[in-house]
């Protein structure tokens, strides 16, 4: 992707709880990610991770060559936030959520990093008649635009899903968020397309990318794979390569630099969080080096541009179906 180094990848570190006896100190999930071959960076959930000092946390990380990607914020840990965290209708809540998330953003910056992901899973309703949709809109951009304007040199990615834990999120899908961003008018706002949650949402991952990038920007990847159904948290390609290789494309042509983050789940049927991770690296470099080669291939172009399927798949095919 227009790198001269090589490509950069994260681990979700929760994964590499599995098979550790006891409870596993940030230190030893750190030097177990340290440990994966092409794993280099890593994001901290906010503020699950942090048993330290942001500074001592950044030191732990460096101190094995683990580079630190980004923050995640997370509101489920406090039941305050079930109705909602900037969607809540009591204004106190709304305020704990704005206040946690600013704490976030202190600890990013002195870590030296840029991007904190919200992933706003607890803002939306269970049943008809819960909440009056247009409050609910107005209160969380209002808590956004205060969030974005905390400090503008970091940036925040809005990483949607369409559903859970609540029935119906409140931003589901590609366009409520392009659209949340667009009412927002912060330049320090984009978008982190999760495979796995673009799938959830019944859209195209190379379309929801362009889209994100023509509307906004993106932000972050989280790469996975899984049946639509749920977020499944899959190893990557293990049921989507078509669709994997035509985001990678995608991104491929907008000149994406950024780290890919695996955000798959070994740990829900018992694999070695070590080898899946490594799994995901090699699945990610071969499709990734398809994907150069077919970015500016004249018969693929030539097909899409005439929205020929077949001749679109033979050229694929030719690719990544090598004899």
């Amino acid at each position: 992707m227009h790198q001269a180094n090589r490509n950069r990848y994260a681990a979700r570190i929760n994964a590499f709880r599995a098979g550790l006896p006891g409870k596993p100190t940030m230190a030893d999930l750190i030097a177990r990610v340290a440990s994966v071959p092409g794993i280099d960076a890593a994001d901290l959930n906010f503020p699950d991770h942090f048993d330290r000092p942001p500074r001592e946390l950044l030191r732990l990380m460096e101190d094995h060559g683990v580079a630190l990607n980004g923050l995640a914020m997370r509101y489920y840990s406090d039941p305050g936030f079930r109705l909602g965290a900037f969607s809540n209708p009591d204004a106190r809540v709304r305020a704990a959520a704005v206040d946690i998330t600013r704490r976030g953003l202190d600890a990013l910056a002195e870590m030296g990093g840029r991007v904190m992901t919200l992933w706003m899973g607890q803002d939306g309703v269970d049943y008809a008649f819960q909440g009056d949709y247009a409050q609910m809109w107005d209160t969380t951009l209002e808590a956004l635009a205060q969030v974005c304007d905390h400090n503008t040199g970091l940036d925040i990615a809005l990483e949607y899903k369409p559903n859970e834990p609540r029935a119906f999120s409140l931003m589901p899908d590609i366009g409520t968020n392009l659209l949340a961003i667009r009412e927002l008018g912060r330049a320090n706002i984009g978008i982190t397309l999760d495979f796995c949650h673009v799938l959830f949402a019944g859209e195209i991952p190379a379309q929801s990318a362009q889209l994100a990038a023509r509307h906004s920007r993106i932000l972050g990847v989280h790469l996975n794979d899984g049946y639509g159904k749920r977020d499944d948290g899959l190893m990557v390609g293990s049921v989507h390569p078509m669709q994997t290789l035509e985001l990678f494309v995608e991104l491929d042509r907008q000149g994406y630099g950024g780290v890919i983050y695996f955000d798959t789940f070994p740990d829900h049927s018992g694999l070695d969080p070590v080898a899946e991770a490594a799994a995901n690296v090699e699945m990610s470099e071969r499709l990734r080096a398809i994907a150069a080669e077919l970015r500016s291939d004249p018969v693929l172009r030539a097909a899409t541009a005439r929205q020929d399927a077949a001749a679109a798949l033979r050229a694929v095919a030719a690719r990544l179906y090598r004899s």
